[in-house]
């Protein structure tokens, strides 16, 4: 075995590191929960910081580890490569960290990541679960409420109306300054993945036309599931179904494309509706 590394090149590799996740991914460690939707995802969101990309760290021997977000990390190898978490996790100590400390995600069935991050000092701040649902099960149903309309993104896709949703949907709008922010590029950019779907993203407007409900979803054409990020409603209409009406939606067509699970959220909401528990992500910290 011959291991090279090299730095992350953002125009040159993504492409190679988003088919990496993929061939690797299983049920078992989900990659430590670096899918290749979330790696897609956080390239076009406007969080993601392109001037830092260079600190994600390449081990090449057909073998990939991945940093995302300074200070927090996803580590992923290809089975085989065990040897090289060490290395690794120095590496991100070094380069990923931000205000003295380093936060590395892994899913709880990873156990040598957790020993070796135990034995180097590491310690489990946080857990959330993750949820799928099975489209063996059968799909929960709501009416849509009179006056409410259903559609993709293929048939409107207002980029205002968009910002709007998940302005209000994702808790904006309070204090000095509650109206959304007029930055519609980064909706623009967010539409920007090779992989994203317009026919995939769903909207359910009000009676007036506005958005009242956003739903996007990936499909892994590979492993035979789709991805939501993100869902969001605006308060004024929760409690009327939207969220899973427009979920619904989009779990129908992915599964019409040969899709078998979906990946939800960590809320309650979505156990509620028949999301099924299949692991916990974990948050492990070191202070350095």
């Amino acid at each position: 075995m011959s291991v090279n590394f090299r730095q992350y090149k953002l125009l040159g590799d993504f492409d190679i590191v988003l088919k990496y996740l993929s061939d690797v991914y299983n049920t078992d460690t989900l990659n430590g929960y670096l899918l290749p939707q979330f790696f897609e995802y956080a390239h076009t969101h406007p969080a993601f910081n392109h001037k830092l990309t260079h600190r994600i760290g390449l081990w090449e021997d057909n073998n990939t580890i991945v940093g995302m977000d300074i200070g927090e990390c996803f580590i992923s190898f290809r089975k085989g490569y065990n040897e090289l978490l060490p290395e690794i996790i120095k590496y991100s100590e070094k380069n990923i960290s931000n205000n003295n400390s380093l936060s590395i995600w892994i899913i709880d069935k990873e156990i040598e990541k957790k020993n070796i991050l135990e034995k180097m000092e590491h310690k489990k701040v946080y857990s959330t679960p993750v949820t799928v649902f099975n489209y063996e099960h059968n799909f929960p149903q709501y009416p849509l409420p009179a006056g409410f309309s259903i559609i993709s993104l293929e048939d409107e896709n207002d980029y205002r109306k968009i910002n709007d949703c998940l302005w209000y949907g994702f808790g904006h709008g309070h204090g000095p300054d509650p109206d959304p922010d007029n930055d519609l590029d980064c909706r623009i950019i967010m539409q920007s993945g090779p992989n994203y779907r317009k026919d995939l993203t769903f909207v359910i407007k009000d009676p007036n036309g506005e958005y009242a409900c956003f739903a996007e979803f990936w499909f892994d054409k590979i492993n035979k599931y789709a991805y939501l990020e993100p869902l969001a409603t605006i308060p004024k209409y929760r409690g009327m179904g939207l969220a899973t009406i427009a979920l619904v939606e989009g779990m129908k067509r992915t599964n019409e494309l040969g899709a078998k699970y979906c990946f939800g959220g960590e809320m309650d909401y979505y156990k509620k509706i028949g999301f099924d528990v299949i692991a916990n992500r974990e948050l492990w910290k070191k202070e350095l």
